[in-house]
């Protein structure tokens, strides 16, 4: 008979509990089990009977074990009464439940454990120092009392939550003990176990544990720092759970992970995992030099792989991230140009400015009418159509989704004041953005145009207001792309030098410097249109000042006549 005996909590996958239970009973391991209240009669009658063949096997009295709450303590309690009671030789109690799995042989466990025969492996860590809580209680789940289910009257369990918090209740621990937390599951020493569960103020102690929060995960971590010669405060199971406190699941493909563990047992393993159970419990000699477990060897990959689940890949938006705002790993995968007043002050701007960069310059892709994609496209990569109205149900997601999708190819826009203006702060507040505006371009074609001078003056001051909070935002402190702004005015006194600043932004390698600017609109009489719309009562102040008569500064000039002086 070993020194080691086994206490399972089985409450599901019965056919792989009775594996496992074979499994630990041929190694010479007594073996007591608890089987969930709720689960069906007839089920347990059947799950017992197919067991009734070992003799070191024994079942414990039943309790209802639903997840943070008392059932789960109690259980555990019986079972380790009647283990103590039916097998004097047991030196340890290992607790492990229905889908746990030994990854060595269960031989090298008990050689393990007897060579520490005072020592007690019960991960066992005060609240102020455990990192894994999860849901805001840590404290609180012991000086506050918690007679509701939290799963299945989460109303109920909130609302007393915050009543006690209003009344300032606080319990007081019993006999002044200091709570610890840490995992269910432990291996505990006779003398360890026998003297929780004997103890004079058990009843106190269980009264107490009772309106504890998950209390399968304090009170044997509690009280066992009152009986312990020597505690090792780990685990010997291997458990991983995921940020939001939820266990991992080892599936087939965990195989190499679980074997470079060299931990004695994993959980929670997925009943369907064949080759897992085909490896693992297949009879194997004992190591000649057993190493000690080190879970450290994969906890990097858990790390690693949290970090993917909570913030991906940049620019990459999925279910698991997409709903929590702030969560995104970089708000776009890559570097991209917004473009304002260019097209409207230039001819063939588009054209000419791919030419310039290499990149794929668009015209304005939060038109009101639709997406105007490069070359005129209606569909780019991504199945990204040129309706407009499917961009307009989620512009971000639109934007988001063109960038990761044209990954490797610099993306160039117009943007206007006449554009859909719900992505402003968004692309404000992108590092990945590159931003240039010429403030009061918008009037060019306005000026261009044949229309009625009223509608226009009506037009250009709801323009001028779009523009004027757009340019707000990219003037906060909380803006993070790399913005220029120019006047209009300003812009073209010296077009060559500013454009060679932005494509100089972009990236793109030249060896020689622009030769020419893009080809501007005449803008003969442009001075006289601005003051025109002011003697109509608006005042067009982002274009920056423009001579009523004469050539505007960047204009070419005629030649002055030769004159003589006498």
């Amino acid at each position: 008979m070993s020194s080691m005996g086994v206490i399972m909590l089985v409450h599901t996958a019965f056919g792989r509990a009775e594996q496992l239970a074979r499994h630990w009973s041929a190694a010479g391991c007594p073996v007591v089990i608890h089987v969930d209240k709720a689960v069906p009669k007839k089920t347990f009658n059947a799950f017992k009977l197919a067991l009734a063949d070992l003799d070191n096997l024994h079942f414990s009295k039943r309790h209802r074990c639903e997840w943070g709450t008392w059932g789960i303590v109690a259980a555990t309690q019986d079972a380790s009464e009647l283990m103590l009671e039916r097998f004097p030789e047991v030196r340890h109690v290992y607790l492990a439940s229905g889908s746990c799995l030994p990854l060595r042989p269960v031989q090298e466990l008990v050689d393990y454990l007897e060579e520490r025969p005072n020592t007690d492996f019960i991960e066992s860590a005060t609240t102020s120092d455990v990192p894994w809580t999860v849901g805001g209680l840590d404290e609180e789940r012991f000086t506050l009392r918690f007679p509701f289910s939290w799963k299945r009257h989460r109303k109920l369990f909130d609302r007393y939550v915050a009543l006690q918090r209003r009344l300032r209740f606080k319990r007081k621990m019993p006999n002044g003990i200091v709570p610890h937390m840490g995992s269910q599951w432990w291996c505990l020493t006779r003398q360890t176990l026998s003297g929780i569960l004997e103890d004079p103020e058990r009843k106190r102690y269980d009264r107490f544990f009772k309106r504890v929060w998950i209390p399968d995960e304090s009170y044997f971590q509690t009280l066992a720092r009152q009986r312990a010669q020597v505690i090792e405060s780990r685990s010997l199971t291997l458990s991983k759970f995921d940020f939001q406190g939820k266990p991992h699941i080892f599936y087939d493909d965990h195989l190499q992970l679980l074997k470079r563990s060299d931990c004695f047992v994993a959980r929670k393993i997925w009943p369907y995992a064949n080759r897992l159970y085909d490896v693992f419990l297949s009879a194997r000699e004992g190591a000649a030099n057993p190493t000690e477990p080190n879970p450290g060897k994969i906890d990097r990959i858990f790390a690693k792989a949290v970090d993917r689940r909570t913030r991906g890949r940049a620019g990459l938006y999925m279910h698991s991230r997409f709903p929590n705002h702030g969560w995104e790993n970089g708000t776009t995968s890559g570097q991209y140009s917004v473009l304002q007043g260019f097209s409207d002050l230039f001819e063939d701007f588009e054209s000419w400015f791919a030419k310039a960069t290499g990149a794929n310059v668009h015209g304005h892709l939060f038109a009101a009418d639709r997406v105007e994609y490069a070359k005129d496209q209606s569909v780019i990569n991504g199945a990204l159509s040129d309706s407009a109205e499917i961009r307009d149900y989620n512009p971000r997601a639109f934007l988001t989704s063109l960038i990761w999708n044209t990954r490797g190819e610099r993306q160039c826009f117009q943007f206007g004041p006449a554009d859909n203006q719900e992505l402003g702060w968004f692309i404000a507040q992108d590092p990945n953005a590159q931003i240039s505006v010429i403030s009061g371009a918008w009037a060019v074609p306005l000026f261009r145009s044949n229309r009625n001078f009223h509608e226009l003056r009506k037009e250009a001051a709801k323009l001028q207001r779009i523009e004027s909070e757009f340019l707000d935002v990219l003037r906060s402190p909380h803006a993070k792309a790399r913005i220029r702004i120019w006047t209009m005015a300003d812009f073209i006194e010296n077009p060559m030098e500013h454009m060679q600043t932005i494509i100089d932004e972009i990236g793109f390698k030249s060896l020689r410097r622009l030769a020419e600017a893009p080809k501007m609109n005449d803008l003969t009489g442009f001075g006289q249109f601005l003051q025109n719309l002011k003697n109509e009562g608006m005042h067009p102040y982002l274009m920056g000042d423009f001579p009523v008569v004469g050539n505007l500064t960047g204009q070419p000039q005629p030649s002055p006549k030769p004159y003589l002086v006498r």
